[in-house]
């Protein structure tokens, strides 16, 4: 399988072209978010405020970064298990959020939003945590620093390693990997 290379932000014809269990690296800049700074954005959304960042294209790395050591962006960043953000995910992708960046299952309410809005969910290693934040060459506190390591952070990214988990028309790599599997090992 070739890997896929996409410089963020992304656009929605980008995101519609991946497929679940494309390998995909990324480069660019994304933005953090956990539970508390999703209720936070969708708490301003549902008061109609602006929100401290621009949704439109942007890829969230559910993370909350370990501190850094000398000449490190970031300490250790692996990915925080998804469905905590699922209650708050389908209001942020209503306004242009293209990707998330997590572990594990994702609702029904999301997937059927990831479809409408074209969206895509990436999966990141969480045994990997170090390798991954060397793809990390960046960050800094954008929003609610007050949270600390789940404060919102603008990390800038180079082949970061992801693989599609769920695409933008629902295919689930966690339902068809298995059974590929089955038949494969048969």
């Amino acid at each position: 399988m070739e890997n896929i290379h996409l410089d963020l932000p992304l656009d929605e014809k980008t995101v519609r072209s991946l497929r679940a269990g494309d390998a995909v690296t990324l480069s660019g800049s994304i933005i953090t978010g956990r539970d508390a700074a999703h209720k936070r954005l969708v708490d301003l959304i549902d008061q109609g405020k602006e929100l401290p960042v621009d949704l439109n294209g942007q890829a969230i790395y559910y993370v909350g970064p370990a501190p850094a050591s000398p000449g490190h962006a970031v300490g250790s960043a692996g990915p925080t298990t998804s469905y905590r953000m699922d209650v708050y995910t389908p209001k942020l992708l209503d306004l242009g959020l293209r990707a998330m960046i997590g572990k594990g299952l994702r609702s029904k309410e999301v997937v059927e939003s990831m479809k409408k809005n074209g969206a895509v969910y990436f999966g990141a290693v969480g045994g990997a945590a170090a390798l991954i934040s060397r793809s990390i060459i960046a960050s800094e506190v954008i929003a609610y620093p007050d949270l600390g390591a789940e404060a919102i952070h603008r990390f800038t990214i180079k082949d970061f390693p992801v693989i599609v988990i769920i695409d933008s028309e629902g295919n689930n790599l966690y339902e068809s990997g298995p059974k590929l599997y089955k038949k494969t090992a048969l």
